[in-house]
């Protein structure tokens, strides 16, 4: 999914055009001063990342050229933009706190630390993330992100975007012979994906490798595209032939490596036995939390979470004739009940996302109730495409252009249909759509910030809001049968079981079917989707935990606003909080415990 900050990234006139400004006689001039370093640090960012550019919409006009590039994924890049990240962290200290607004010392202080983070990586374990640790896997690389990306986010409206496609997937062969170079030189240092995760590259690799050039998805989403835009050229002859004289050659080498690669894989799913592998793992738990949580403790609080869950489902599947067996055998009976599952076919799949989009638009009916003056952006609901179907996320949310010109997508993984229940659906889109993902990023998308700060992305604030929208859900009358209140505890569960499974993993020597048999036994989701999940959390370890974490500090600053206000309590004001934009979760704490008391004395927040 993606949900990444734009400071990962490595238009002036149109980024100028885009940034908000605090207005101009009201603001102290230290804010000015920040906001232009603000400035300075973005257009660079735009410039050194093409495909960003295209997904904020900022490749028009003086950069048009961003349009006919994708970004550089090499080890030289990858040290420019930690020097890059460096100097910006130096800018930015030099605005001194003092004569700063309480927004711009607030956006001061989160800048300063998405910089600091993304140092990290880099820095101490010359690796793009802690979180991403390997070059290819089967949530990783070009081959992964490439494809989707030219067709959900380069957008066809003339000729010349026509052009610019046909250019980048020319590009697409450099950026995989790229990837495997950095994945070579990796490996030599033993930092490659376990076996099971490359047989699953290798099965996506020769899945976008199969059909003849011109029977291409590449090459169909040009031609369709421009087409339906009245264009005529001779784009599909351009983008096959690049294909196969190019990309084609190229996924060849990377297939080649990958078999060699996967010749000498670990079997063992965590990576403890990377070099580092420990400290890459604390590393990556705080960066996904952005938390000081060990290992221990968050595998302790998962149990916790769902020793609780289990009960409550326990007590709501007995209401409903659901006696024998475990908590998780009672929801893979519920699974397999034919009136829960759409058929298994085309016809299937369009009525579960005619169904999806009937749940988000009777949601953003009722969203009135909850906050004050939601935003009403559109949504549109797709599945994912089926190259990548294997191993991407089961639901994931891309945020919309910042100039409007593409709507935010909320992606399904379709490929098996069985794994998604009608009951289980509710809770998954209110987490992606509303009062999920799609309310929070489309509300701060509106904010009068600097574009930096709208743009950053902390998981564990995202996913925690996404994940308390859920529950915000019931009171407004999402979940309209007993039933679906079980999908909603089951998505609790799920999460909560996330903590237990993630640092089992990475931190307890858990293996890939140990993991899935939890699964299958607390959750109850079917073999083939716990594998998935568990596969995820190999490929990216941390960032399942970044779910739950986020929800139970969501719901302590609620509890603690409760408290201070008591019978002045509402939820509209609390959730006014997600106006200050995305924060670690300590701030958030501290943020939503400073509108509660300026709230209580009568004291507007400025």
């Amino acid at each position: 999914m993606e949900r990444r900050t734009f400071l990962s990234a490595g238009s002036a006139a149109a980024a100028l055009a885009l940034t908000p400004r605090i207005a101009g006689a009201a603001a102290p001039a230290g804010d000015a001063a920040l906001n232009a370093t603000f400035q300075t640090i973005f257009e660079q960012n735009v410039q050194e990342s093409p495909e960003q550019a295209s997904s904020l919409g900022l490749d028009k006009g003086a950069n048009a050229a961003l349009k006919s590039r994708l970004d550089d994924r090499t080890a030289a890049d990858r040290a420019e933009a930690l020097a890059r990240t460096k100097k910006a962290i130096a800018a930015v200290q030099a605005v001194p706190v003092a004569g700063l607004s309480r927004s711009g010392k607030l956006n001061r202080e989160v800048v300063l630390y998405s910089l600091t983070q993304r140092t990290v990586g880099p820095e101490k374990f010359g690796l793009g993330s802690p979180n991403r640790p390997y070059v290819l896997s089967q949530q990783s690389g070009a081959y992964f992100e490439i494809p989707d990306f030219l067709n959900s986010t380069h957008t066809i409206v003339t000729a010349a975007d026509a052009d610019a496609y046909c250019s980048r997937v020319e590009a697409f062969a450099t950026a995989l012979d790229q990837d495997s170079a950095m994945q070579q030189s990796e490996a030599a240092r033993g930092i490659v994906a376990p076996d099971f995760l490359l047989d699953l590259t290798l099965g996506q690799l020769a899945k976008l490798r199969a059909p003849a050039a011109a029977d291409s998805s590449i090459v169909s989403s040009v031609a369709t595209r421009a087409k339906a835009r009245g264009l005529s050229g001779n784009w599909d002859k351009r983008t096959a032939a690049s294909l196969a004289d190019k990309v084609y050659p190229a996924l060849d080498r990377q297939i080649a490596l990958v078999k060699k690669l996967r010749a000498n894989a670990r079997n063992t799913a965590g990576i403890a036995p990377l070099p580092r592998g420990r400290e890459i793992y604390a590393a990556a738990l705080a960066a996904a939390t952005t938390t000081s949580f060990t290992p221990d403790e968050v595998h302790k609080i998962g149990l916790d979470q769902v020793a609780d869950l289990s009960a409550q489902l326990d007590a709501l599947l007995k209401t409903q004739g659901l006696t024998q067996g475990s908590t998780g055998a009672r929801l893979t009976a519920l699974n397999e009940r034919p009136e829960q599952l759409y058929p298994d076919s085309a016809v299937g799949r369009a009525e579960l996302i005619a169904g999806l989009n009937t749940g988000v638009a009777a949601m953003q009916e009722k969203l009135g109730q909850a906050f004050l003056n939601p935003p009403s952006a559109p949504l549109d609901i797709r599945a994912v495409p089926v190259e990548i179907q294997d191993g991407a996320p089961n639901g994931y949310y891309k945020r919309a252009a910042l100039d409007g010109s593409r709507p935010a997508i909320y992606f399904i993984n379709l490929k098996s249909i069985e794994n998604w229940p009608k009951y289980t659906l509710p809770s998954l889109s209110y987490h992606e759509g509303v009062p999920g993902h799609h309310l929070q990023l489309s509300l701060v998308a509106a904010l009068d910030m600097p574009v930096l700060r709208k743009l950053g992305f902390f998981s564990a604030y995202g996913e925690g809001w996404a994940h308390y929208a859920e529950q915000l859900a019931e009171p407004l009358g999402g979940y309209a049968t007993p039933i679906e209140r079980a999908g909603y505890l089951q998505s609790f569960l799920f999460r909560a079981a996330r903590l237990v499974v993630d640092t089992g993993i990475h931190a307890k020597g858990w293996s890939r079917d140990k993991a899935t048999d939890y699964f299958v036994e607390v959750v109850g989701f079917t073999r083939g989707r716990s594998q998935s999940e568990i596969e995820r959390y190999c490929a990216m370890p941390g960032q399942a935990c970044s779910y739950k974490l986020g929800h139970l500090s969501w719901m302590r600053a609620r509890e603690k606003a409760q408290k201070i206000l008591g019978a002045k309590f509402d939820q509209k004001q609390f959730h006014e909080v997600l106006r200050d934009g995305p924060v670690p979760l300590t701030i958030l704490e501290r943020l939503s415990e400073e509108r509660a008391r300026a709230q209580l004395a009568g004291t507007p927040i400025v």
